[in-house]
């Protein structure tokens, strides 16, 4: 399933949604699996979230726990993987903040190195793992 090709102002504002409210990481689902792309915007208006859903054509919503009965419902807008990579591709131009860097690094090196079918020899591993590193440790305030 492909993405939508976004408008320029739908790009723009879906950046500026990422670069306050998202997250552009590689993530695991589960301990002893491989790390994937994943996309996600979090917030306490699940209409916005249903709007980018609708604008973006691909993802899901679930609904994050509260940790105390005080605390307002939140939702997590999340796409992964080859769909995810689609956005950034589109969404890149568009981001302002460390968030950049890292849809740079990944949109450079993702499909090279974690080409999907789970084969790996152990040079492209310690290439993947660099890789990862080299996200991960790009955050806010600190490159």
């Amino acid at each position: 399933m492909d993405v939508n090709t976004l408008s320029a102002v739908d790009a723009a504002w879906l950046a500026g949604l990422v670069d306050g409210e998202g997250t552009i990481t590689l993530s695991r689902k589960h301990k002893n699996e491989n790390r994937q792309l994943a996309l996600s915007i979090s917030n306490t208006e699940r209409q916005l979230l249903e709007f980018t859903l609708r604008t973006v054509g691909a993802g899901k919503i679930t609904r994050k726990c509260t940790a105390a009965s005080h605390h307002t419902a939140s939702f997590t807008c999340s796409i992964y993987n080859r769909q995810a990579l689609a956005l950034l591709r589109q969404l890149t131009p568009y981001l302002r903040s460390y968030k950049v860097k890292r849809a740079e690094l990944i949109l450079e090196n993702y499909l090279t190195l974690m080409p999907g079918n789970g084969k790996y020899s152990s040079e492209l591993k310690r290439q993947r793992t660099e890789f990862e590193q080299a996200v991960l440790a790009i955050k806010a305030g600190c490159n």
